[in-house]
């Protein structure tokens, strides 16, 4: 299944590009899922739907998504329902720890007493992203297409099952889960209750889940949409952005130009803003193509509602800086609804364009300069905002306020940093073999 995040800077349309790219998937003969997580009805206002209602059945097996309501042949949508699922895994919690429970004297929570915290939206739109995955065949969906929270707070997103991972790993290590059997006999000893089986069932289930998470996330099959409305400040918040998730190593499959405002106006007030987005827009081919492609959305004059005429319309331009699409002057007929907005951005491929390049290479330059080279990829990123930090066996990258551990390879732990660089959107860390550690030439 092909899964495509849309996400960009703060009010730049994510949530419009994102219902017209499952719309052209749909048309496409595809069956699409638009998935979104934001609950202040602006995607049922967008797409004419009513409000969502939970999955009905029991709390334990609900999915963390409304009933999806069928928009077009082919086009379902849904939302996060973040409280109905945050109610039903505490509960489905409290009723696996209730004998930890009784031990303490706690009084457990009633599902109705109980309200999502913060936070808990990332972890559902996580839950959501693995609950699409494991549909029964020929039940499920050929693309799902996920209207995320702006760009920074999806960096984060998208690092969390890794992180969470990494926390379990050094708080409930397997070592330590092997000394299970010896809990019967501390417990008499130590004259309380000890730990119970199902503390670390659910730990174990909680690595199973978000490893499935991780393999969503890091999957080819993945990719991630860029929304932007040209302008200065936006510029660099997208890099900022583009640096976030090549540190993750998501790969950004197209940047959308979105609310592009008309050219040749005569109007001055209009034809500074419409020159200040042409500048930017300049800056985004330079920085992106062509090895990601650039699309251009135009502004519509207000905000659209519905799906629009399904039936083909007349073409129109959407190549780079074409202005037919936009420039007023009757030509061609400018994209009107949603309809026309998904011709422009058209359908996700049915698989990646291209596989995903290795994103860590080690190049052995012993040889010729008595070091190795671990090539990692950040287009977007900056020496200031550029800090690493080796522990033992492990590089801790910092990219801005992104933030990544990164297991060494095996060669690379038997040797010592002398040196990095950024280069050309490459960060190359050299690595000098350790004479102590490393392997001797007999």
């Amino acid at each position: 299944m092909r899964t495509v995040l849309v996400t960009g800077t703060g009010g730049a349309g994510r949530t419009t590009v994102a219902a017209a790219t499952a719309l052209a998937a749909a048309r496409e003969g595809q069956r699409t899922l638009l998935l979104t997580a934001d609950s202040d009805g602006t995607p049922e206002a967008l797409l004419g739907i009513g409000t969502p209602r939970a999955v009905p059945g029991r709390s334990a097996d609900r999915l963390p998504w409304s009933v999806p309501a069928e928009l077009a042949p082919g086009l379902w949508a849904a939302r996060v329902v973040t409280d109905e699922w945050f109610r039903g895994e505490l509960t489905a919690l409290q009723d696996r720890g209730q004998g930890l429970l009784d031990l303490l004297g706690a009084t457990p929570l009633d599902g109705e007493e109980l309200t999502a915290l913060p936070g808990v939206e990332a972890i559902a739109l996580l839950r959501a992203l693995r609950a699409a995955q494991t549909a029964p065949p020929g039940t499920g969906w050929d693309v799902l297409v996920v209207d995320m929270p702006p760009a920074p707070d999806t960096v984060a997103l998208l690092a969390l099952p890794e992180q969470l991972r990494r926390y379990l790993r050094r708080l409930m290590p397997a070592e330590r889960q092997a000394a299970r059997a010896l809990r019967p006999m501390l417990a008499q000893l130590a004259g309380v209750p000890m730990p119970a089986q199902k503390l670390y069932e659910t730990a174990e289930r909680w690595e199973r889940e978000l490893a499935a998470v991780q393999g969503v996330i890091e999957s080819e099959a993945t990719t991630v949409r860029l929304v932007v409305e040209p302008g200065p400040l936006a510029d660099r918040a997208l890099r900022t952005a583009r640096a976030g998730l090549a540190l993750h190593g998501c790969r950004v499959e197209a940047v959308i130009a979105n609310r592009l405002l008309p050219t040749g106006t005569s109007d001055p007030w209009l034809a500074a803003l419409s020159g200040q987005q042409q500048d930017a827009l300049k800056e985004l081919y330079e920085q992106w193509a062509p090895a990601v492609p650039v699309h251009e959305l135009p502004h519509l004059g207000r905000d659209p509602h519905g799906l629009g005429d399904p039936r083909p319309a007349e073409p129109h331009a959407s190549e780079p800086h074409s202005g037919d699409s936009h420039s007023g002057d009757g030509s061609r007929r400018a994209p009107a609804d949603l309809a026309d907005l998904a011709r422009v951005v058209g359908a996700p491929a049915a698989r990646p364009d291209r596989p995903a390049p290795d994103p860590w290479t080690v190049e052995d330059r012993l040889a010729e300069d008595g070091v190795l080279l671990w090539r990692l990829p950040l287009p977007g990123a900056d020496r200031d905002g550029l800090s690493l930090v080796r522990r033992g066996d492990e590089l801790i990258v910092t990219v801005a306020p992104f933030h990544r551990v990164l297991p060494l390879p095996s060669a690379l732990r038997r040797c010592t940093v002398s040196g990095a660089g950024l280069r050309d959107g490459w960060l190359q860390v050299r690595f000098t073999p350790d004479p102590d550690l490393w392997p001797k030439r007999l």
